[in-house]
Formats: structure tokens, C-alpha cells, sequence
């Protein structure tokens, strides 16, 4: 079970009390972008096998969004935070470089 833990109101619990929305830090085109930029922004996703950054949303708490850094494989978390930040914090990446040394990093 995967547990993750709010960083809007502190509460860790189970997956079942959140909702993941998809693939975090995609970059959303405005009107007047070409076709082939709002089709990738549509469908195209990354599926790697590793560390995923990912959108939750704590539906049976205070209902925000919210970032999540974990492993695909093994379903560690490494940290959640805010969503409307551009890149994961430093503490989340030193702690998945410490776990996973051979991780080229955040792109």
C-alpha cells in the first residue's frame, strides 16, 4: 500500500484517500500553439520504470493538489510537495540521489 503524506495539512494516510491525476510538471500550452505541442500535452506521457513525479490530490481531507516524488517499481515515496512549484525541492531530490545513486536527475 502506498502511503503518502499531505504537505498542505500534515496528514499521512493510505492511497485510497487520495486521487492521482497523472504525470507532474508538464508544461500546459496556451491558445495559438501549434498542433503537434497541444497533441503532446494531451496524450504523450513518460511511463519510466524508476522515479516518477506525479499529481495527487488529497480528496478526503483538505482537497488540494499536490506533488509526489516516488518509485514506480517499489512504490517508496521520497516526499510530496506544493504544486505550484516549477521543480521538486532540493530535500526530495538529495533524498532520492542518496537512495539511488545512479538517478541522472530531474528533467
Amino acid at each position: 500500500m502506498l502511503l503518502l503524506s499531505c504537505p498542505y495539512c500534515g496528514v499521512e494516510a493510505e492511497e485510497t484517500e487520495f486521487h492521482g491525476g497523472g504525470e507532474a510538471h508538464l508544461k500546459r500550452f496556451a491558445n495559438g500553439s501549434s498542433d503537434a505541442d497541444f497533441t503532446s500535452y494531451l496524450f504523450e506521457r513518460k511511463n519510466p520504470k524508476g522515479i516518477v513525479f506525479e499529481r495527487w490530490r488529497h480528496v478526503y481531507g483538505c482537497g488540494k493538489w499536490f506533488h509526489a516524488a516516488r518509485c514506480a517499481v517499489t512504490l517508496e515515496v521520497f516526499g510530496t510537495y506544493s504544486a505550484q512549484t516549477l521543480k521538486p525541492p532540493k530535500a526530495i531530490t538529495d533524498r532520492i540521489k542518496a537512495k539511488r545513486p545512479t538517478w541522472e536527475g530531474f528533467k
